[in-house]
């Protein structure tokens, strides 16, 4: 009997709000809001834009394809249309716990507050997973507030996740370029939240390389690295780096050397927020099969898998499993692994976690065989 992988219980720790719209919902939220840029007014064709977009190599189209939602995401009912219906997808995809990141800093143009985008995608994902629990699908959603980092709203930001860590936001996150925007620019928020108690990742490791992710975690303190992929740039094999000579993601553990970096991650269990479909887009890996989670779950770093934007990269949670299954020779117990790291990686309290990973998790997998 074929695995039904939509069935599997999943956790999705690395998931951009305004990269997992529906296309008919951008546009239904343009037509409302008058915003007439759309490439495409068919629904099909628009999601095929965006995927063909993000498929194309040119980082200008890739970002282009940001600016149409977040164009269409600039109220509160828009707001919390999306997070509702995020919330509804990804509990039909079986996804049980999420953590959705967006940047409050872009949704003010016309006349949010800070709060008030909060509140609204709060309200949004509360209102998907009551729709969600009715259908038979029951997920829990939590925020994760994402400061850009070449702009100077950090803190600020760092301050809204305090402020409402206790009504749905369970994080902080830096995004955008790596390059050139070093995550020790917003250092004195990142001083902030560990002063308060607060978690926090870093995007790092996926444009540049080791030193974003050194920074990261040694100057910074993150507790997890978003995509990290370039820590295999710290691998080496005949004293060469495993990015340059490994081609099917598997490599004999033997004759693999770890850098101290890389050894640091691995020794500390610091969760790697790996997307393969949206790093072969981007060209931080050349292929599923050839890309590094292979490798590091073989070498038992705490790898989890997400999506990163599902609407961008056509995925979901189901399909970067059934991609991993299919070309990268990955299996169910595999799946079961990464998931429970995942799980174990949440940014909610520990006895909530380990309810997920006992109750819903681990059962879920059993289910299978």
């Amino acid at each position: 009997m074929a695995l039904d992988v939509v069935a599997l219980p999943k956790v999705l720790l690395h998931d951009h709000l305004d990269g997992g719209l529906r296309p008919q919902t951008v546009i239904d939220l343009a037509a409302q809001s008058g915003y007439d840029g759309l490439p495409e007014t068919d629904a099909e064709a628009l999601g095929r834009w965006f995927r063909e977009s993000a498929d194309s190599g040119s980082l200008v189209r890739y970002l282009e394809t940001f600016g149409q939602t977040v164009a269409v995401m600039q109220t509160a009912e828009a707001l919390h249309r999306v997070a509702s219906e995020c919330a509804q997808d990804l509990a039909a995809d079986g996804v049980v716990y999420a953590e959705v990141r967006y940047a409050p800093e872009q949704h003010l143009e016309e006349g949010l507050t800070l709060e008030e985008v909060v509140e609204a995608v709060n309200a949004g994902f509360r209102d998907g997973e009551r729709i969600a629990a009715a259908a038979g699908h029951p997920i829990r959603v939590t925020a994760l507030l994402t400061a850009m980092r070449h702009a100077a709203k950090s803190t600020e930001i760092a301050e809204l996740v305090v402020r409402y860590r206790d009504d749905g936001v369970s994080g902080f996150d830096i995004a955008g370029a790596e390059a050139g925007f070093p995550p020790t620019r917003h250092l004195d928020a990142f001083e902030y939240l560990r002063r308060e108690n607060a978690h926090f990742t870093i995007h790092a490791g996926e444009a540049f390389g080791l030193p974003s992710i050194w920074e990261a975690i040694q100057w910074c303190g993150a507790e997890r690295l978003g995509h990290g992929v370039r820590i295999v740039d710290d691998i080496f094999a005949d004293e060469q780096s495993l990015a340059d000579v490994t081609d099917t993601g598997t490599v004999d553990a033997d004759l693999v050397r770890l850098g101290r970096l890389a050894s640091y991650v691995r020794d500390r269990r610091i969760p790697l927020e790996m997307c393969p479909s949206s790093n072969i887009q981007t060209g931080a890996a050349r292929s599923v099969a050839a890309h590094p989670i292979t490798l590091l779950k073989q070498l038992r770093f705490r790898v989890t898998v997400n999506t990163d934007n599902r609407l961008m990269s056509g995925t979901s949670m189901s399909r970067e499993m059934q991609l991993l299954l299919d070309d990268a020779g990955w299996t169910v117990a595999d799946l079961r692994w990464v998931t429970i790291n995942a799980m174990k990686s949440a940014f909610i309290p520990f006895e909530q976690r380990l309810a997920l990973i006992d109750d819903v998790i681990k059962p879920g997998y059993d289910a299978v065989g």
